[in-house]
């Protein structure tokens, strides 16, 4: 039955996925798609795509049953109950939200550091990720309302420039370029996308508001095919755009700011400002977006004893404690590890979150009234994305995976010294009321 309290109608639930999708993802990792996948990038873009629209059958089906702003805290309870497993994997997503606000946070300062002299000192780059974090986690503190009312017109700001990138660029684009005798072999380009697939990443966004949108039997499953689609092919036709018009030389020589060279055969200089102006605001509402969710997640798992007590303490409704955190933490990921490093170890903790949403839905597959074989689709492909990501990544930068393997462990670790010294138990808990 429809509770007369849902606000959100199904164009506000496709926002909500558009915007956790484009954020501050392309901005950060199309270049890094350039340098691994060359004229391949749109296809690296698409296969990526195809992972998070398979996965996102199992968050549709999962979020029409489970109807909690808990998401995907929420699904691998319900499947798993409550143990060592649902415990890491919740712990693991909350780290993963602290690499995704580094990712944007590098990115933010990427594009801010155009506007000075490239011979400025190294610290500038460190001061522009730390403003980049501490702001929004101000803005936070103080107003987290103006948080969620500036994200909607941030969203259009956001896409009606992409479009106009699309737009005034696709006449100038070079086919050549496009050609296959330019693409990485088959290996590279799928580990291209999987690298990047932290693009992809917020969809799931969508399940958190699942209590709040109209009409949810209907609108859910439609708000995340309809938000995916949309950003598959948004991210598609910009990669189109960026490699058919900029040479790859250049493209890899700026590869941190690549989407701002995209304008620059259309628009020329002026375009390229406009296109770093618009990076800077795009990352920095995604840094803002973010820790406005993962203080809330954070808050969450305190208030069911997955994280310190402390940690769900609210001040004037905002979780303040969480949020400091959260900065702090995010603070010392992005001012320790490069920004290819951040992507790998994003999209392999997204990668193995989701694998296991997909074992949860296939694990409730007859109660979700869901598909097994769409499910184990969606399982296989996240999977062997994964394995494949981890398996170029051990040859090619092996300290990514230290440091992935550090966040996974750590997230066991926790949960094995909180659970038993601190709860002195596992529980399960029924959210399913």
């Amino acid at each position: 039955m429809e509770s007369e309290g849902r606000t959100v109608g199904l164009l506000g639930a496709i926002s909500i996925g558009i915007g956790g999708m484009v954020g501050g993802g392309i901005f950060a990792v199309l270049g890094e798609a350039v340098s691994l996948a060359h004229g391949a990038t749109a296809v690296a873009f698409l296969i990526a795509g195809i992972v998070a629209l398979l996965t996102s059958y199992s968050y549709a089906k999962l979020s029409v049953r489970y109807q909690n702003r808990g998401g995907t805290v929420v699904f691998i309870d319900n499947a798993f109950s409550h143990n060592l497993l649902s415990a890491s994997i919740n712990m693991l997503l909350w780290l993963s939200y602290l690499v995704t606000i580094s990712l944007y946070a590098t990115a933010f300062a990427s594009y801010g550091q155009t506007f000075f002299s490239p011979d400025s000192p190294v610290v500038l780059r460190h001061v522009l990720i730390s403003v980049a974090i501490l702001l929004p986690s101000l803005i936070n503190l103080v107003s987290a309302s103006l948080v969620s009312r500036s994200e909607s017109l941030i969203v259009m700001i956001k896409i009606t420039l992409l479009v106009v990138i699309i737009v005034s660029g696709i006449s100038y684009v070079d086919t050549d370029r496009l050609s296959p005798v330019h693409w990485e072999g088959p290996l590279g380009i799928i580990t291209a996308g999987m690298i990047i697939f932290v693009a992809y990443e917020g969809f799931e966004l969508i399940a958190n508001a699942a209590e709040e949108i109209k009409n949810p039997i209907i609108s859910l499953p439609r708000a995340f095919y309809g938000s995916t689609i949309f950003v598959i092919l948004l991210y598609i036709l910009i990669s189109i755009v960026c490699v058919g018009t900029v040479p790859e030389e250049q493209l890899l020589k700026a590869k941190d700011y690549a989407l701002a060279f995209a304008a620059k055969p259309a628009l020329g200089q002026t375009g390229f400002i406009v296109v770093a102006i618009a990076a800077l605001l795009s990352t920095f509402s995604a840094i803002n977006a973010t820790i406005y969710g993962n203080a809330r997640l954070g808050y969450f798992l305190a208030k069911e004893g997955e994280l310190p007590k402390k940690l769900s303490r609210e001040r004037a409704t905002v979780p303040s404690n969480d949020i400091v955190v959260i900065s702090l933490f995010s603070l010392l990921i992005a001012n320790t590890i490069e920004l290819t490093e951040i992507a790998i170890i994003g999209s392999a903790g997204f990668l193995l979150i989701f694998a296991i949403v997909n074992m949860a839905a296939f694990k409730l597959a007859s109660e979700i009234g869901a598909s097994r074989i769409v499910i184990a689709a969606a399982l296989l492909f996240s999977s062997a994305a994964l394995v494949v990501l981890l398996l170029h990544t051990w040859s090619s930068n092996p300290r990514a995976i230290v440091v992935f393997f550090c966040f996974t462990g750590s997230s066991i670790l926790f949960e094995l010294l909180y659970g038993r010294l601190v709860r002195g138990h596992f529980f399960r808990r029924a959210y399913d009321r």
